[in-house]
């Protein structure tokens, strides 16, 4: 070869691998998040598992792709790792469609218009002309990622046609030959194989690669089967560099992933040789095409799927055995779901943020619902697991925010937006409700320590409106987790209600002090108490209005002018909720008057 053709080698192989990467990121957009989404929703079946990973991958071309998303939703506990191993067996199956596309060069020597169309070098020019084109006057996104496609299939062909043109003159070189002769030897075809697909990243890529040295002619099975069964262990190495710094299930998937090729080689490699030993294949010295090479390479993964399917337990268990559990607090198990592996996927990212919030709303319920007991009985055991709540509450607030403003900054639609903006103003609330809490434990905590009490009456009455709020925080949860208007609409006038309440009981209070009936002390304590339960429902309903406003998309919506509006349904919601929680309350204050 001289050096102009090596020059042009180098050209095609940068635009055959640039033409893999457009078509697979084009396709990847085309989709959107139903990728991603679809891998963690629908695996809970075995079967399932397998046809969705052969899919997905047919369809992004890359196996170490899906096999790195499934690394980043164990990692962030999306996914379970019993539901990975048919996924990525999957994925072995749907790497190989690039090959069986590609087969389309061997196409070639008729004189039918037709099949001389489908030759790469006929048709590529053509799809590359008609995706320029349509990128030029194409004003939607979908429509220029179409355009993407097309220009990512047809530099794909053109960069093989390329290679070709660049390798031809070594089918008459007999070093050339001669030099793919050690390739026979098993040994050294499977490390030539790992090595190119180590570098290029992509066993599509490198299996291409071998598509395109076969038109020189030189490539027999012998040489060719060590190398594909190579490549399909190479491709791991993508996915190892992945896991680095990911959770012990995450490094879990790759050592699945590992064991699985590595198995599938060694079982392959036994089988192939031995046969070759003792009866022989009759095309051992066969030069293989395009096509060949893709129908092994299928035929491989196939098989091998076939052969390792039943054992899917077996590998989950093994992985465990060799990555042994260790102990994982609540704030780092909820918080690797905000793993930088979504960054480029929006909408997944966001919906990993609002499962933390999820997280942190549920934190404040426990810890509401353990401080308010703590009121009726006191138990110091029970301070550690509110201290270990408001620790992931604090800690939430400032990752989120940060992984929030990354998300963001990669450009997000109109509808992530509101998702957005809806997570970013929630946060704040949802961790201002646990430091409300942690006041109301100090408030214990002090009485406690100043042998502070309250009345019978005075205690009762406050169940009433702690009743209320516990109601109100579980509305707002339960609205903000189902993305649910109707319940965020009882928030309100609930927390009207609980307005309400707190300045009936500040004014029934003042009067016990100005009785006598109260000591100045304790009273400031209840008044403490009564202003923090308050702000926790103020908070509630901060959170509702955000709900409301991203429902019904209006910026100038105010859930907090909806009472003024006196709608019927608010009326009706608000009596209802009067009935509920405020007249029980007047009939404890008239019983306490009357004893």
């Amino acid at each position: 070869m001289d050096i102009f053709s090596i020059f042009t080698l180098i050209g095609g192989i940068g635009l055959f691998l640039y033409g893999i990467s457009l078509l697979g990121s084009s396709l990847e957009k085309i989709a959107g998040n139903g990728l991603e989404k679809t891998l963690e929703k629908l695996t809970n079946n075995k079967w399932k598992g397998l046809a969705l990973g052969t899919i997905v991958t047919g369809i992004i071309q890359s196996s170490a792709a899906t096999t790195i998303m499934l690394v980043g939703f164990v990692n962030a506990g999306i996914m379970k790792l019993s539901q990975t191993v048919p996924v990525m067996m999957g994925a072995n199956i749907g790497t190989t469609v690039t090959g069986q596309i590609l087969r389309l060069g061997d196409v070639n020597g008729t004189s039918n218009y037709f099949m001389q169309f489908l030759q790469p070098s006929s048709f590529a020019p053509l799809v590359i002309g008609i995706g320029a084109a349509i990128m030029l006057v194409a004003k939607k996104q979908k429509t220029k990622d179409v355009a993407c496609l097309l220009i990512g299939f047809g530099i794909l062909f053109f960069g093989m046609s390329t290679m070709e043109g660049a390798l031809a003159p070594l089918k008459e070189s007999e070093s050339f030959r001669q030099l793919f002769f050690y390739f026979e030897n098993p040994i050294l075809g499977v490390l030539l194989g790992l090595i190119i697909t180590a570098i290029l990243q992509s066993s599509s890529a490198s299996v291409g690669l071998l598509q395109a040295i076969s038109s020189t002619g030189a490539v027999t099975f012998s040489m060719a089967a060590p190398i594909v069964i190579g490549m399909n262990v190479g491709k791991c190495i993508t996915v190892v560099l992945a896991s680095i710094g990911t959770n012990k299930n995450a490094k879990r998937v790759v050592t699945c992933d590992l064991m699985m090729n590595i198995i599938n080689a060694c079982i392959y490699l036994i089988v192939i040789y031995t046969y070759q030993s003792f009866i022989g294949f009759t095309f051992w010295e066969t030069a293989m095409t395009r096509g060949s090479i893709a129908n092994f390479h299928t035929l491989f993964n196939i098989c091998t799927t076939v052969i390792l399917f039943p054992f899917c337990s077996v590998l989950v268990k093994l992985a465990y055995r060799i990555i042994r559990n260790d102990s994982v607090s609540k704030i780092d198990k909820e918080l690797a779901l905000l793993d930088d592996i979504f960054l480029d996927r929006p909408a997944v990212a966001l919906e990993q943020c609002k499962k933390v919030i999820i997280s942190m709303g549920e934190a404040v319920k426990e810890n509401y619902e353990i401080v308010t007991s703590l009121m009726e009985h006191y138990d110091t055991k029970k301070f550690e697991q509110v201290n270990e709540n408001e620790k992931f509450l604090d800690k939430s607030e400032k990752l989120l925010s940060e992984y929030l403003v990354r998300v963001t900054a990669r450009g997000i639609s109109k509808e992530n937006r509101s998702l957005a903006k809806e997570i970013i103003h929630c946060i704040s609330d949802f961790e201002r409700m646990g430091d409300h809490c942690i006041n109301i434990i100090e408030v214990i905590q002090y009485n406690r320590e100043q042998h502070i009490t309250f009345s019978k009456h005075a205690k009762a009455q406050l169940r009433h409106m702690e009743q209320a709020v516990q109601k109100v925080i579980q509305l707002t949860l339960d609205a903000f987790v189902d993305d649910e208007s109707t319940l965020a609409s009882q928030v309100e006038p609930l927390e009207e209600v609980i307005d309400l309440m707190k300045e009936t009981l500040k004014n029934e209070h003042v009067m016990r002090l100005q009785d006598g009936k109260c000591e100045v002390q304790s009273g400031i304590s209840y008044i403490e108490l009564l202003t923090s339960l308050e702000r926790i429902s103020d908070h509630c309903s901060n959170i509702a209005f955000h709900i409301l406003q991203k429902a019904t998309m209006e910026p100038t919506f105010d859930i907090h002018n909806i009472h003024k509006t006196i709608t019927t349904e608010y009326k009706e919601m608000y009596h209802s909720f009067l009935v509920e929680y405020f007249q029980p309350l007047e009939k404890e204050m008239l019983n306490s008057i009357s004893h």
